[in-house]
């Protein structure tokens, strides 16, 4: 199935795997590469070399397109840019808008820029500064995420802006591929979907929780890093939704200090990064101490499997997830899905 998608990144699906923190390694990123989508490569929970020694090994397993996720705001971003540019990676993608600078210097290198956004005028800035295509996050979508429904962004974008739009929130099969196409959408990003496949490093257990979830399991809170953060419903955020500011306040010091050993960081880098973090929000002190950890509360689900110490960012869709296929037998169903869907319209379907 070609559209601007496929001809702008070189895959054979209009499918992209997104970049999830501690989940979307080398693993995960080749075997979505393998299966014809888009795989994308999570570094702001790596240090340059990890990202170094990880863009290897995924070249190592596919010579497939793939991309990486950077953060446009991190310190060592220019550097990231110039070992994504050396090592010949298809895709940069942000999860914050990147500056126009930015995405001239990976252009003229050649390499693909792919923003992901959540409202039009954030779409309208990246396309008039230089960008590719963009990523369009709705509501349903996991992790930070905001209020508006996918349905409702999702052509609003695609009447603004003149680059492929690439719909994320909501979507597992290949009806939602084909809704978004109906959309004009250029193709679909899904990260809990790929998260629940054989090939995701994400522990058992931690699958468990979310093929268990219901919808109305998954939850918006902001007391994680005071922005609203789509997540399933655990122990720990039904205690944070309850505590007040002092007892937060005491549980994210507590938090704080674990993790800190954890992740090398200093009290007051921590605390320079939660700051970083707040986006012009109104952040209490123990937000600013949880949102400079937020990756290691990620970490101790995703990669340590102890769900009673941190958070699982969940799309809506993990409500209607009920099993776990490798991602080759995964694009190959969204595919077959989508093109059966198709076929069962009418030809000229009555006015």
């Amino acid at each position: 199935m070609e559209t601007p998608l496929t001809r702008l990144v070189g895959v054979r699906h209009p499918l992209v795997q997104t970049g999830m923190g501690w989940v979307a390694g080398p693993r995960l990123v080749s075997a979505a590469a393998n299966a014809g989508a888009l795989g994308i490569l999570a570094s702001a929970t790596m240090t340059v070399e990890q990202l170094r020694a990880a863009v290897h090994e995924v070249k190592s397993r596919t010579d497939a397109p793939f991309g990486v996720n950077l953060r446009a705001d991190a310190g060592d971003a220019a550097e990231r840019v110039r070992l994504v540019v050396a090592e010949g990676v298809r895709v940069a993608s942000f999860a914050l808008a990147p500056s126009r600078e930015l995405i001239a210097r990976l252009k003229d290198a050649g390499v693909v820029v792919i923003p992901s956004v959540g409202a039009r005028r954030h779409a309208e800035k990246v396309a008039a500064w230089g960008a590719d295509a963009v990523v369009v996050q709705g509501g349903e979508g996991g992790g930070h995420t905001g209020n508006v429904a996918t349905t409702v962004l999702l052509p609003q974008v695609v009447d603004a802006v003149d680059i492929p739009v690439i719909a994320a929130g909501g979507f597992f099969d290949g009806r939602g591929l084909v809704a978004a196409l109906a959309y004009g959408a250029a193709g679909v990003a899904m990260g809990t979907r790929f998260l629940l496949t054989s090939d995701s490093t994400v522990p058992p257990a931690v699958q468990a929780r979310y093929l268990a979830a219901a919808v109305k399991d998954i939850t918006v809170t902001m007391k994680v890093d005071g922005l609203p953060h789509r997540m399933l419903r655990s122990e720990l955020v039904e205690t944070l939704e309850r505590s007040g500011r002092g007892t937060a306040l005491l549980r994210a010091v507590r938090h704080a200090a674990s993790f800190r050993k954890l992740s090398g960081l200093s009290w007051a880098q921590m605390v320079r990064d939660g700051l970083a973090m707040r986006h012009g929000k109104d952040l209490s002190w123990s937000q600013v101490l949880l949102a400079a950890n937020t990756p290691m509360l990620l970490k101790a689900s995703m990669v340590e499997g102890r769900t009673d110490l941190g958070v699982m960012a969940s799309g809506q869709v993990a409500g209607v997830i009920e099993d776990l296929p490798s991602c080759a037998e995964l694009v190959d169903r969204i595919m077959a899905e989508a093109r059966a869907t198709l076929a069962a319209l009418p030809p000229d379907p009555p006015c």
